[in-house]
């Protein structure tokens, strides 16, 4: 992944119209934001003035939908000023300030938006990266503290986030600003702990016919399914007849584009509501495991200025995730458990913070 650019303490002027958006093969969310500076040490103030969803797929390329969305936005809102900048996190790799998203055939590059939107300054960054940016501008209502820790405003900043799949990344100070990375340390070797963790392992290894498992191969969405199969398949608990009959359904669609159900849903679902015992013990195992890389994450980039746990998963299941297997797994690093005993823990609860990290992007970038 690509460095990506200073958050730095840059001249712009006191308020500036931006363009945000967050880019799926799904969906795309566009929002239209004024800026205010207060104070020059300070992030900015964002203030949201229009902001839209499509569906990606409805468009040829991210031109037309902004174009679509501004006129809308001028209905709304009378004769605004174009924006001075805009920033879109991309959910896909991002190289030069391109990026080609395979799933749509749309292949966006800073240069041509720039010309077609007539936008003088125009970024492009990882949707990880992104997240990386929104932590800063979070809330005290945006996020859960599962750990209080000691932070140190001057410490590092990691992000982890299992979704679709398993996101990192960090933040560090630097000249009164930050500096912000996306990793691929979801592709890390998976490390089992247990004799049940090596089981699965070695279950994922024969079923995906596969020399090595990465940990997103079982911290992320995919990973709840894969962890309920493998408990499945071992018999590990009795699965109930309304589960059983879902997971037949998951299994006739695998491969097709339309689904109809959303397995990891269901298993989280029934282990919430403690209607399953099969689900349960899945999401037992998955939570663990996701604390452990939690931990893995912190005794690398030892985040004393937070560790934030973004991705949907986490939100959607901050019950389970307050139980106690994953703050355990998290602080159970043998002999240097102690290194991370003060590192604060965040749940990050709101669903915008890329959003909120493009907008940041966008306030902050210098004009090119």
């Amino acid at each position: 992944m690509e460095l990506e650019d200073l958050i730095a303490n840059v001249e712009i002027t006191s308020m500036t119209i931006l363009l945000a958006g967050d880019i799926g093969g799904t969906k795309t969310i566009l929002r239209l934001v004024r800026s205010d500076v207060t104070e020059p040490s300070k992030l900015p103030s964002l203030t949201t003035l229009h902001e839209q969803t499509y569906a990606s797929r409805e468009f040829p390329n991210l031109a037309p939908m902004v174009q679509v969305f501004m006129t809308i936005a001028r209905e709304k809102l009378g004769d605004i000023p174009s924006p001075e900048r805009a920033c879109f996190g991309i959910a896909g790799p991002v190289m030069n300030n391109t990026s080609k998203l395979t799933n749509l055939g749309w292949l966006l590059e800073s240069g041509d938006l720039q010309q077609e939107l007539q936008i003088p300054a125009v970024r492009l960054i990882n949707d990880f990266a992104a997240v990386g940016y929104g932590v800063l501008g979070l809330s005290a209502n945006d996020i859960h503290t599962l750990k209080p820790g000691q932070p140190d405003p001057n410490g590092a900043i990691a992000i982890i986030g299992a979704g679709t799949g398993l996101g990192q990344g960090y933040v560090i100070p630097y000249n009164n600003g930050y500096k912000v990375f996306a990793t691929e340390g979801g592709h890390a070797d998976f490390a089992p702990r247990t004799e049940l963790e090596y089981q699965l392992m070695r279950y994922l290894r024969e079923r995906l016919n596969v020399e090595r498992v990465s940990v997103e191969r079982v911290v992320s969405g995919r990973g709840i399914e894969s962890v309920y199969q493998f408990m499945r398949d071992r018999q590990r608990a009795q699965e109930s007849p309304e589960v059983s009959q879902i997971y037949k359904i998951w299994q006739k669609e695998l491969g097709k584009d339309e689904k109809t159900v959303d397995l990891a849903a269901v298993i989280s679902k029934h282990a919430l509501e403690r209607t399953d015992h099969l689900c349960m013990q899945a999401m037992e195992l998955f939570i663990s495991a996701y604390g452990a890389e939690a931990g893995n994450l912190a005794l690398k980039l030892l985040p004393y200025g937070g560790l934030y746990i973004a991705g949907g998963i986490a939100a959607k299941n901050l019950p389970l995730i307050e139980r106690g297997e994953f703050l355990e797994a998290f602080s159970n690093k043998g002999r240097v458990s102690s290194a991370i005993e003060r590192v604060p823990i965040h749940v990050v609860l709101n669903p915008r913070v890329g959003l909120i990290g493009s907008a940041l992007c966008a306030a902050q970038m210098a004009e090119s």
